[in-house]
């Protein structure tokens, strides 16, 4: 079962600049929801509890949106607006939220590392809040669904891209073993078009056992001197 996930939310995010240069990335709009509510929406409507936000400096936005506003609800209660209150009072009841600094920018490997003590020995989930996928059954729990079914180690999300911008991705070697499922065979973070192994690309949804954490403390930097998280699973 599959209770907790994890949000890593502690990178500048300079593709997004100069947008993000005071705001963080994660409470960027889309629509009329910040990108890591869409994210927490995802996994809550998934089964899951426990969201664990991954943080650095910079990033008290993403504390305070899921956080209980009292002041701005006494606002709203008393303006009658009862509508909108119960909107901003369902966003600090979508689940249970523990916070962890990330202080070195060391990539996602390390960002997945740094939550180690709160999840604990138990599979767990991985969601990067600027991946949004529209799915009318959430990613993820098709994701727990194939994580259950085929006793997996670990279940990740993919979508095919172009040849043209697999060097942007992790890139698995797969075998298809189902409708939409492969057994991932191999990976390999960024590689140049010519190397890559396929056009399949990791993207921003993974279901991971808890040795990944033993992994990671194992592994050396990889590519742009980070951690990464493929080189982790492969190991």
């Amino acid at each position: 079962m599959i209770r907790k996930a994890v949000f890593p939310a502690a990178g500048f995010g300079t593709r997004f600049l100069p947008a993000t240069k005071a705001s963080p990335k994660e409470m960027l709009p889309l629509v009329d929801k910040p990108l890591i509510q869409h994210g927490v929406e995802e996994a809550k409507a998934s089964g899951i509890r426990d969201m664990i936000i991954v943080t650095g400096r910079g990033k008290n936005a993403i504390e305070d949106h899921f956080d209980v506003s009292f002041e701005l609800e006494a606002t709203l209660a008393k303006k009658g607006d009862g509508a909108m209150h119960a909107l901003v009072r369902s966003i600090s009841d979508m689940g249970d939220f523990f916070y962890v600094r990330q202080n070195l920018p060391l990539g996602l490997g390390h960002a997945v590392l740094r939550s180690m003590d709160l999840v604990g020995e138990e599979p767990f989930a991985v969601i990067l809040a600027d991946d949004v996928i529209d799915s009318k059954v959430p990613v993820l729990r098709q994701m727990i669904d194939a994580y259950e079914k085929h006793s997996a180690g670990a279940v990740l999300a993919i979508q095919q891209v172009p040849m043209e911008h697999v060097s942007r991705y992790g890139i698995i070697k797969g075998r298809k073993i189902g409708d939409g499922v492969y057994e991932v065979v191999d990976m390999v973070e960024k590689p140049k078009p010519e190397k890559a192994p396929s056009d399949l690309a990791i993207i921003g949804r993974y279901i991971l056992p808890p040795s990944i954490f033993p992994a990671l403390q194992a592994i050396k930097p990889g590519a742009g001197g980070e951690l990464q998280l493929t080189d982790a699973i492969r190991s």
